[in-house]
């Protein structure tokens, strides 16, 4: 029940902060999962973009949001090359609006103050049916390969060998729309483990991947799931060193970050923001010094019908409905 709960209060923040943008909500058509506001009629599972004149958008100036992951002020030094890269091929302004939660970062698109950003995994599907995000790319390796795994860490010492043994502890959690810091595990525990929240063990929300991360090498939660990505970042810059941490459970792999605009963006906009994307130089960059830490090289293309079946998957297992009000 304190899952629910949680899911529910996240529901209700983009519920009362609904915008409705254009003059009305779209004419009946086709649109599956997605809000009233957007059409689906490709069957591609993310909103069209508009064919109204009136409802597009061609803003002077693109502001561009990272996922809520890690220290805001790290990811604006990292996507500075990406962002002058950006100028160049738009010929429009850039901005890092630096987010503090999932749902902000949802609300900013939804109402139009953000047109071009990276939602984490567990994030996009809620990003796509309720603010009309267009995903199109994620990072990935050199070779191709890409994704992360969630990971159950705790720490030396901690009495806990294997996940049975978070019966009677505290576990923490990242934020409720987080596939790999909240939906992945919860499924998993409730499935392979048949272990509840609030039951065999308490449960902590720590806001961020760092945080919980942190937390653990800390001492101060005996249990967490997270984003190896993450955690392996964390390392790579001595923020904590692998002998505090234990990992007791890694995951299937999981897509990455996915990258994409807002629905109404002009068309000739979106294109030349993926064009963007996908004529950066890595080489020698802010972005690659950093996600380099986790073996990124690249922009892959993607799309979000067939890279997020199986985190539409883990939502249905644990009875999200994307409702945005």
């Amino acid at each position: 029940m304190i899952y629910r709960n949680y899911l529910l209060a996240a529901a209700s923040v983009l519920a009362v902060s609904a915008f409705t943008t254009g003059s009305a909500l779209a004419a009946e058509c086709e649109r599956g999962d997605l809000d009233a506001q957007y059409c689906d009629v490709d069957g591609d599972l993310i909103a069209d973009i508009p064919t109204d004149p009136a409802q597009l958008t061609d803003p002077d100036t693109l502001i561009f949001a990272y996922t809520p992951v890690e220290d805001p002020a790290v990811y604006k030094e990292a996507w500075a090359d990406f962002l002058v890269h950006l100028e160049k091929i738009t010929g429009k302004k850039s901005e890092f609006f630096p987010v503090q939660s999932n749902a902000a970062q949802i609300e900013a698109m939804r109402s139009g103050r953000l047109h071009i950003a990276g939602f984490n995994t567990g994030s996009n599907p809620l990003a796509v049916n309720c603010a009309g995000f267009r995903p199109f790319t994620i990072m990935a390796a050199e070779d191709g390969s890409f994704g992360y795994e969630m990971e159950i860490i705790t720490y030396p010492g901690s009495g806990i060998e294997k996940v049975e043994d978070i019966k009677g502890k505290t576990m923490a959690f990242t934020s409720e729309t987080s596939n790999s810091g909240f939906k992945a595990p919860s499924a998993l525990l409730k499935a392979e483990y048949n272990m509840v929240a609030g039951t065999d063990f308490e449960p902590a929300f720590s806001g961020k991947h760092d945080n919980s991360i942190l937390g653990v090498a800390n001492k101060d939660y005996p249990a967490a799931a997270v984003a190896n990505s993450v955690m392996g970042r964390m390392i790579e810059r001595d923020v904590v060193t692998a002998d505090q941490i234990k990992s007791i459970y890694k995951s299937q792999t999981f897509p990455t970050t996915g990258y994409g605009v807002a629905h109404n963006l002009t068309p000739e906009l979106q294109e030349k923001i993926k064009e963007a994307f996908f004529t950066f130089e890595w080489e020698g960059s802010s972005l690659k010094q950093e996600f380099e830490k986790s073996g990124e090289g690249q922009f892959l293309e993607i799309n979000y019908k067939d890279f997020w079946d199986v985190v539409r998957k883990i939502d249905a297992a644990n009875g999200v409905q994307y409702t945005c009000g």
